[in-house]
C-alpha cells in the first residue's frame, strides 16, 4: 500500500473541521489514518430535540463521519465514496459535553467497504453503536474533485509516492 502523506491529511483535517456542517453540530475530526478516525462533538442545548434529550442525529452524523474518513485513507486518490446504509443504535442517553466517536475499518473492499464505531462520552461510557456500508465510487466525488469544486487551492498529494 501507499505510504499516506502526512501534509495532505493535516491539511484535509482543517478543511474538514471548517466546514458549515461540522461547525453547526461542534463536531471536529481529531485523526485519520488507515482503517480508523475519530471524531469528537461539543454537546450543548443546540443538540438537543423538543424533549430535551439528545436529537439522535447526532449521533447518526458522527458516526457516518468516523467511518467515511476511517475508509478514506484505504482508498485510490481519485475515488470517492457513497452511503449505502448507516446502522445506528443508540445504546444510552448523553449529557452535555464532549462525545467520541471511533471508527474501524471492518472491510475496505474495491466497490464495498464497511466501518464500524463505537461513541461514548468523556468517561468512556458507550452511548451508541453503528455501521456504514459505502460503495467507492472511482473519479466520481474525490476530495480532489470536491476541493476543486469549492475553488480552493489543491491539497497536497495524498500519497507520498505519487
Amino acid at each position: 500500500m501507499s505510504q499516506l502523506n502526512p501534509a495532505h491529511i493535516a491539511s484535509l483535517l482543517e478543511l474538514l473541521n471548517q466546514s458549515p456542517y461540522s461547525r453547526l453540530l461542534s463536531m471536529e475530526i481529531t485523526a485519520m489514518g488507515p482503517g480508523h478516525a475519530l471524531v469528537a462533538a461539543a454537546l450543548g442545548e443546540k443538540h438537543r430535540n423538543t424533549f430535551g434529550g439528545l436529537h439522535g442525529g447526532v449521533h447518526a452524523s458522527v458516526i457516518e463521519t468516523a467511518a467515511y474518513w476511517a475508509l478514506y485513507c484505504d482508498l485510490p486518490e481519485d475515488a470517492g465514496m457513497v452511503t449505502l446504509d448507516l446502522a445506528v443504535t443508540d445504546l444510552a442517553p448523553a449529557k452535555n459535553g464532549e462525545l467520541r466517536a471511533e471508527a474501524r475499518r471492518i472491510k475496505a473492499g474495491r466497490t464495498i467497504c464497511l466501518a464500524e464505531v463505537t461513541v461514548t462520552d468523556a468517561t468512556g461510557k458507550l452511548l451508541a453503536h453503528g455501521t456504514s456500508k459505502l460503495m467507492v465510487t472511482p473519479g466520481l466525488q474525490s476530495v480532489r474533485q470536491s476541493v476543486a469544486a469549492m475553488g480552493r487551492e489543491p491539497l497536497p498529494p495524498k500519497f507520498l509516492d505519487s
